[in-house]
């Protein structure tokens, strides 16, 4: 889906809805132990909380319309005195997480609808320029889609960043924190994602979910990104896309001490180039 599309929706729908997922990873979440904060949203980086920052970043796309957060403990967004003013007079909702980000995906879709931007509180350095891209580089006809970096990209914006990369046959990528659900199709993709998520402590069953070939394949190093997606529409019974993104940081969240110290690091160093 194009911007352009997104904006002729606007003039028939509400709009464009981003979801911010924010839920804590339990009690203990071991980078909130470390910043010394209830939840890791609430971490600050360049002296805001990275939900703020999220929350202020998409409030400066012109599609987005709207913005939900999800988290297990909406008074928590009560705790966060800049946060309305971050949004820039857009409508904020705060929804209940659920019991994983998938389910978090899947009550938030069924209740706010399509198209959703889906994004996460953790996305720190998130700029309102790659979403912006990432919207206009969706295809017409996809139903989800999903950001991705290469290795090359990120080493090059990122030098001392560690990712966790998927292999493809033609190159290696990591995850961007962006996705787009963009028709109601799209729910069969998140019910994929929940099947998945499900078996994700049981390679064996994950294998013969995705199917033994196909799984074998990305093994072996001899799977093309573009095969891959196919498959995964095709078993998710919608149209999937990937959006390649020329962004490196795009591919930097805030998962553990290290990153939340480059990511600290990075924004100091802006301030003072500025």
């Amino acid at each position: 889906m194009s911007a352009g599309a997104i904006s002729g929706m606007r003039a028939s729908a509400p709009g464009l809805t981003a979801l911010i997922l924010a839920g804590s990873r339990g009690p203990a979440d071991p980078l909130a132990v470390y910043a010394g904060v209830s939840h890791k949203a609430l971490i600050e980086v360049g002296g805001r909380p990275m939900l703020e920052r999220v929350v202020a970043a998409l409030a400066a796309v012109p599609d987005i319309a709207r913005i939900a957060i999800s988290i297990e403990q909406p008074e928590l967004i009560d705790s966060l005195p800049g946060l309305r003013a971050a949004a820039r007079a857009l409508p904020i909702e705060v929804l209940t997480s659920a019991a994983s980000p998938s389910r978090s995906v899947g009550a938030a879709l069924e209740h706010l609808g399509t198209p959703l931007l889906v994004t996460t509180a953790d996305h720190a350095l998130l700029e309102s320029e790659w979403v912006r891209y990432f919207l206009d580089q969706v295809p017409p006809e996809a139903d989800a889609a999903v950001a991705l970096a290469n290795k090359a990209v990120i080493i090059a914006a990122v030098p001392d960043t560690a990712r966790t990369y998927l292999r493809f046959a033609d190159d290696a990528y990591s995850g961007c924190n962006l996705f787009l659900l963009a028709t109601p199709a799209a729910a069969g993709a998140v019910r994929f994602w929940r099947e998945i998520e499900a078996e994700r402590k049981h390679p064996l069953r994950m294998m013969r979910r995705l199917g033994l070939l196909f799984a074998l394949r990305y093994v072996a190093g001899r799977l093309p990104l573009a095969a891959a997606i196919a498959r995964l529409g095709v078993l998710a019974n919608a149209r999937a896309a990937v959006v390649k993104m020329p962004f490196g940081r795009a591919a930097v969240d805030v998962d553990k001490p290290a990153d939340l110290e480059l990511v600290r690091r990075l924004l100091i160093e802006d301030q003072r180039s500025n």
